[in-house]
């Protein structure tokens, strides 16, 4: 219940900021005398699709804490917390990035990295992890959250994310208004033709878009295998882990960190649509890299 609780004020508030910021912008205004402006179309889509995407990221590390109960542990001095920190901080020097937060939450095996930058990043390990695998393959985790981080995948995802989500507001409208000028003959204005197509637009695009992100998002996952052999020093470990994360169930990450994830269990249909390849396909490419 809280996560849903904090799933559903903090997109009330992307959506708050948006709208303040449109207004104050005269995006909203898109629609003029002449019929639709293009350029006032494009501009309003940008806002709508980086904007959202933006402020998400910089409110990764917040909803991240808040959603898992992750606690910070850089300044423990328990032994196991002490040694994950270490590890963390050894990656980190490696792959010449500052050292992130470093913290545990209690949950089924998982881990994850978020942040807007690569040099306060917040890099999170399970207690299930913790418990169900050797300190080996635990390290290679940390080292493909790690990856994650130096690679600048929170970003890209950023990035990939506002240009869909642009592309979606800006085609979903512009059909929009076409189907209701042409077919519904709406003379001023827009009509109940221009919500609908876009409703329906909005939706269809919408899954479009989502397949292309879950594309990028799984060739990230294997960029992020090969920078945790590499920052092992070999890719054995990693390979280990990968198969033991097989075999274990992953439990539901919340909604905002399923992609920063390290195991999901795509299938079927749905598989289009996830953050993360099957496991045998990562080990195989891994198995592959020379």
């Amino acid at each position: 219940m809280k996560r849903i609780l904090l799933f559903v004020m903090t997109n009330l508030a992307v959506m708050v900021v948006l709208g303040i910021v449109i207004n104050l912008l005269g995006l909203n205004r898109w629609l003029d005398a002449n019929g639709l402006n293009v350029g006032g179309l494009m501009a309003f889509s940008l806002v709508v699709g980086f904007g959202g995407a933006t402020i998400s990221l910089l409110m990764s590390k917040f909803i991240a804490k808040a959603s898992t109960g992750a606690q910070v542990i850089n300044d423990s001095r328990e032994p196991t917390h002490a040694w994950i920190v270490e590890t963390v901080r050894r990656f980190a020097d490696k792959a010449g990035i500052g050292m992130p937060e470093v913290a545990i939450y209690e949950g089924p095996p998982n881990a994850f990295a978020t942040g807007a930058f690569k040099n306060s990043a917040l890099v999170a390990v399970s207690t299930g992890l913790l418990q169900s695998m050797t300190r080996e393959e635990v390290e290679a985790v940390i080292g493909h959250e790690v990856a994650h981080v130096a690679n600048g995948d929170m970003v890209t995802m950023t990035l990939i994310q506002g240009v869909m989500n642009t592309f979606v507001v800006f085609i979903s409208r512009i059909v929009g208004y076409f189907v209701d000028r042409v077919v519904f003959k709406t003379e001023r204005g827009v009509g109940p033709g221009f919500m609908i197509t876009t409703i329906v637009m909005d939706l269809l695009l919408g899954f479009l878009a989502a397949i292309i992100v879950a594309w990028f998002s799984r060739q990230r996952e294997f960029r992020a295998d090969a920078g945790s052999a590499q920052l092992m020093g070999n890719k054995q470990p990693m390979i280990h882990a990968l198969a033991r994360l097989g075999g274990l169930d992953p439990g539901e990450m919340p909604k905002s960190l399923q992609a920063m994830g390290i195991s999901a269990r795509p299938s079927g249909l749905m598989a289009l649509f996830s953050s993360h390849p099957p496991m045998e396909e990562r080990i195989a490419r891994l198995q592959a890299a020379s």
